[in-house]
This record gives C-alpha cells, structure tokens and sequence, in this order.
C-alpha cells in the first residue's frame, strides 16, 4: 500500500511541479502550488490507510519533491520543445 500511495503523491505532484515552474518564486501562486497538495495528500494517507506512521515519511516525502522536481523539468522540456518548433 506504501507504494501505491508513493505513487499516487508522485502523480498529484507533477501538475503542481509544472505550475511552480512558471510562478514567481516565493510569490503567492508559488506557495500555493508548494503547499497545495499537502491537504490532499494527508487525504491520500487516510485513503490508503496509512496514518503518519513514521517509515512513511520518506516515502511520501520523497515522493512530493520528485513529483515537484519532475513536473517542473517536464514545463521546461515541453516549452524548449515548443520555442525549437517555433524557430
């Protein structure tokens, strides 16, 4: 169940990893895509039956900043790609 739910914070993430991408950093619409996921993936351990057992945390933690990472590698790529079709 703890990888699934890795999986699934992995995924939440990546849309929240594009948008901080393009947002100002620390501006509002950066926190907010920071710290949006955060209420849903305490849903996602509810869901999952997890509880804030301890040997979660690296797991989902980790999880949360790839996703993150990933998303916002993903925007970069596909805008590169875009501005060499363009030229």
């Amino acid at each position: 169940m703890l990888a699934l739910a890795g999986f699934s914070v992995f995924l939440l993430n990546l849309p929240f990893g594009a948008w901080r991408a393009g947002c100002r950093r620390f501006g509002a619409r950066w926190f907010l895509a920071v710290h949006g996921p955060i209420p849903m993936v305490v849903g996602l351990r509810f869901a999952f039956g997890l509880g804030f057992a301890w040997a979660t945390y690296p797991v989902l933690v980790g999880a949360y900043f790839a996703g993150q990472l990933c998303g916002s590698r993903c925007r970069g790529a596909r805008r590169r790609a875009a501005h060499e079709q363009a030229s």
